[in-house]
């Protein structure tokens, strides 16, 4: 598999929401969902995004945003308006009060207005379609691990807004099978949003993706992504390599900034949070596939690398709405 699969592995859409939101100026809206990704098209105007930490951004027609959870993040006319709207998981919109807010009806499927009626061309409206990756294992831990908080992909490129433009339309469809056309949808539309980051020359890529080019340590990083159940050793990996114990581990360190058996634990544990989120597997089951050789010593690692046990950790994921 190459790193860029690697990275996307286990990325899937499930139980898609998308949607198509028509917004009046003022407006201000502010995503409390704790959902692990979000994607944002800018289809009209020239919006801004406030994240949860840094600057306020200002979008373009035609731009992709990446937003990381859980952290809220707010979308905006103005930076300086009033929040109007809070989404809550579910999604439930309320006010910045807390109270329930009525939804506009549209007779559009998948489509939210705020306020009055309004069209695509309104003068002053901005229209943006948003996906969002929101249930348990739908997104894979090294993949979160990769992403800055906040990502903007500007005037996205041919493929992507075809993309966007095919998004838009199935949106306001209601045929058979436009669920699973959404979520396809949605899962290249990621592929190719990330494909633009990180060919991008000021892509701060995690260091394993950049190391796979390095002959010896590339090899190792796919011996490890390939088998991380293996119970690998030093001397193992450097004879696969064929290079020096010594070697490997300075040459491993070098380039992704921690030694080989750092990088071959956390690996496990990222595998090892993938896997209590997607499958009713016991925690032994779990254990073994991740290369410890019981419940108790995967517990306990795990507990070191989290904070919680695996079980507190499936059952939190699991608890999400």
């Amino acid at each position: 598999m190459d790193p860029f699969s690697i990275l996307l592995d286990g990325a899937r859409a499930r139980d898609t929401f998308v949607l198509r939101t028509i917004l009046n100026p003022p407006w201000s809206v502010q995503v409390r969902d704790g959902a692990p990704l979000n994607l944002v098209a800018v289809l009209r105007g020239m919006p801004w995004i406030v994240p949860s930490t840094g600057d306020a951004v200002r979008l373009n027609t035609g731009d992709i945003a990446m937003m990381r959870g859980p952290d809220m993040f707010t979308f905006a006319d103005d930076p300086r308006t009033p929040i109007q709207v809070v989404v809550q998981p579910g999604p439930r919109r309320m006010t910045a009060a807390g109270a329930d807010l009525p939804e506009v009806a549209d007779p559009d499927v998948h489509t939210w207005v705020n306020g009055e009626r309004a069209h695509d061309g309104a003068d002053g409206s901005s229209v943006l379609l948003i996906g969002k990756y929101s249930g348990p294992g739908e997104i894979a831990t090294h993949l979160l691990h990769a992403l800055p908080p906040l990502l903007v992909i500007p005037t996205a490129a041919h493929l992507e807004s075809a993309l966007v433009s095919l998004l838009a339309k199935e949106t306001v469809r209601n045929e058979p099978g436009q669920d699973l056309v959404l979520e396809r949808l949605l899962d290249v539309l990621l592929v190719g949003t990330l494909r633009q980051w990180l060919t991008r020359p000021d892509a701060d890529a995690p260091a394993w993706y950049r190391a796979n080019g390095d002959p010896v340590v590339g090899s190792v990083l796919r011996l490890i992504h390939r088998d991380p159940g293996h119970p690998w050793t030093v001397d193992a990996l450097a004879r696969q390599a064929g290079v020096s114990r010594a070697t490997l581990t300075r040459r491993f360190t070098d380039l992704v900034g921690m030694p080989p058996m750092a990088y071959l634990t956390g690996w496990r544990i990222d595998v090892a949070a993938d896997l209590l989120m997607e499958s009713d597997a016991t925690i032994d089951v779990v254990a073994r596939q991740v290369g410890y050789g019981s419940g108790f010593a995967f517990s306990a690692a795990f507990k070191r690398a989290r904070g919680v046990s695996p079980q507190r950790y499936r059952a939190h994921a699991h608890a999400r709405p």
